[in-house]
């Protein structure tokens, strides 16, 4: 199979034949029709991520078609169009047998512990744990960018956040993350202040549903802003893009038992921010982490689909072949596009 592939972390990215993936007993492989390209996938290339090991082949947004199906597999056959979350769990632990695969003790993540989609073929274990049948209506590009900003933002606002219909949204960056973050809160009736560098992409947010728009460069207070705009502070915050500024100003927009939501990655200087523990504790603050969403989530968010209260194609930026992907996933730290970057031709 045709598959892009680095050798060596921040190094220079080739197309190559290399051999087709055989499924795993409890697995499956899966054509892919359609990958996302991620700013995780580029830090994964930068290094940032310890489970990878080198050669890498990248990808962890995806869908397509089973190929072939592991002896133990019981739920799929070959044919079957499927997706999956980009953590997948063992099925067995203490933590998937709560419901929650997405830190499961055991967890594999294609494209991170083991290769992933930027590829025609991909292996995925425990297929009956993790894959998601994808209604014959949404094409693979759509269920591609899905992926792991779509439905991680669906999990921090709606299981995390636990966003109510007229309560307040911040969203700090406006990424594939953030911008995803905002569909989702106008679906579920919130008010939402979007916040970012780039007034190209804040224009967008305002047409998917932002009703307030700041820019970080052209403001001297982010937090004093959001305060402003929300009358006080909002209900629930979200960090999108990952630096200890964007967490520091997440925190620091909200109402009294307001909650933070942590979904942009950091890393190197900005892995430990300072968190205002004393505001913390006086306003009785929720500080909360989310990390990818469970295949048995996945029904709410696809009915929301199908019933046209969310649109993720509208996030769907530029559609790439597998060989435009080795120049576009070393400029994913330039922040040059917006909406989602989708592999769909191999």
């Amino acid at each position: 199979m045709k598959a892009a592939i680095y050798q060596a972390f921040a190094g220079p990215l080739t197309i190559n034949t290399v051999p087709d993936p055989e499924p795993p007993a409890k697995g499956v492989v899966i054509a892919v029709r359609a990958t996302g390209l991620c700013r995780s996938d580029w830090h994964g290339w930068m290094g940032h991520d310890p489970d990878i090991r080198l050669p890498h082949v990248p990808g962890h947004e995806l869908a397509g078609v089973i190929e072939a199906v592991g002896l133990e597999v019981t739920r799929w056959k070959a044919g079957d169009r499927v997706t999956l979350p980009f953590v997948c769990g063992c099925g067995a632990c203490p933590q998937c047998n709560s419901g929650n695969q997405q830190v499961c003790d055991h967890q594999f993540q294609p494209g991170f512990t083991h290769w992933g989609s930027f590829a025609e073929y991909v292996a995925i274990d425990y297929a009956d744990a993790n894959l998601v049948h994808l209604p014959d209506e949404l094409d693979f590009v759509t269920a591609a960018s899905l992926g792991c900003r779509f439905v991680t933002s669906f999990r921090a606002i709606v299981d995390q956040g636990q966003l109510k219909p007229g309560q307040w949204l911040a969203v700090h960056g406006c990424g594939g993350v953030g911008l995803s973050a905002i569909m989702i809160a106008r679906a579920l009736d919130a008010r939402v202040i979007a916040i970012d560098i780039d007034d190209h992409k804040l224009e967008f947010a305002s047409k998917i549903g932002a009703d307030v728009t700041i820019n970080a460069s052209d403001t001297d207070s982010v937090i004093d802003g959001v305060k402003a705009e929300s009358s006080g502070g909002v209900h629930v915050s979200i960090d999108a893009l990952g630096s200890s500024v964007t967490c520091a100003n997440s925190i620091g927009g909200l109402r009294k038992r307001g909650k933070h939501i942590q979904v942009g990655l950091m890393v190197g200087s900005d892995r430990s921010p300072e968190v205002p523990m004393d505001r913390v504790i006086a306003e009785e603050l929720e500080i909360l982490g989310s990390h990818g969403m469970q295949a048995h989530r996945y029904p709410e968010l696809l009915d929301m689909i199908g019933s046209g209260d969310l649109r993720p194609e509208l996030l769907i930026g530029n559609r790439i072949s597998l060989e435009d992907s080795i120049a576009a996933l070393p400029n994913m730290d330039k922040f040059e596009n917006v909406g989602i970057t989708v592999i769909d031709r191999f």
